[in-house]
């Protein structure tokens, strides 16, 4: 009976391993969207705003000259790289904070993200200052959800990578609102102990990871479909008929 159920599975196992591999699909389609890595212009510029007691002048900000050293064998070649990078103070100490947003001309503006996202990895440098970092996402609801990346308490570059929940929405069923997940910008907070004379902060290779094909399915093209030069009807008055014409007698 034994070497009976033996020679059953061996048998099980060699038909799994002999099957095409057509009949074994993937669940997932990762792949890493770049949303900025600040080498070349985008179709969005980065501003900074600050609180209330920020000193006068402050924050500074523009891109430099620069990268971190384990992105230095994947730079590619005759483009310089440059990574984002600002400065404040303020006048006091306290809840203080820096955001970081991208804008369109005058206007803020959010990165929507494809697929559905697992997790953002970015890199940033530390002037080993008791700050703490956010970043601020949207939902496919409309709400902003703040999401926390550690502090800056370490002096140098330093690879954060942020994982998106699970509970948020990223996904709408409905025509109207947002679409998708997207990214709203980043919160930079001083500790209210902290000193807040002189703080430096960089950033750079701004990407996240998601599972493209998520919202791929048989007829999604059709889902922003114009009907600007569709056909109308007209309403037909309720008169108590089921039918959108009445029946001669």
């Amino acid at each position: 009976m034994k070497k009976g159920l033996k020679v059953f599975v061996n048998l099980s196992l060699l038909f799994a391993l002999c099957l095409p591999a057509f009949s074994q699909p993937h669940q997932k389609s990762v792949e890493t969207f770049l949303i900025d890595n600040f080498d070349t212009e985008k179709e969005w510029k980065w501003t900074v705003n600050a609180s209330r007691f920020v000193a006068e002048g402050y924050p500074k900000f523009s891109t430099f000259p620069g990268i971190p050293n384990s992105l230095k064998p994947f730079q590619a070649e005759g483009v310089e790289p440059r990574v984002f990078g600002l400065q404040s103070a303020f006048n006091r100490k306290g809840d203080n904070w820096l955001e970081i947003i991208p804008m369109q001309g005058d206007k803020t503006y959010e990165i929507p993200f494809v697929g559905t996202v697992d997790h953002l990895d970015f890199w940033v440098w530390g002037a080993n200052y008791l700050y703490y970092l956010e970043v601020m996402i949207r939902d496919s609801d409309g709400r902003v959800h703040v999401l926390p990346c550690g502090n800056l308490r370490f002096n140098g570059w330093r690879n954060v990578i942020v994982k998106i929940p699970g509970w948020i929405s990223q996904h709408s069923r409905l025509r109207s609102g947002p679409r998708n997940l997207s990214l709203v910008g980043f919160r930079i907070r001083s500790d209210a102990a902290e000193y807040v004379d002189d703080f430096t902060f960089y950033m750079d290779n701004l990407k996240y990871m998601s599972n493209s094909l998520s919202f791929i399915y048989d007829g999604y093209e059709l889902k922003d479909q114009s009907f600007d030069e569709a056909e109308s009807g007209s309403a037909v008055p309720n008169n108590g008929s089921n039918s959108s014409t009445s029946e001669e007698n």
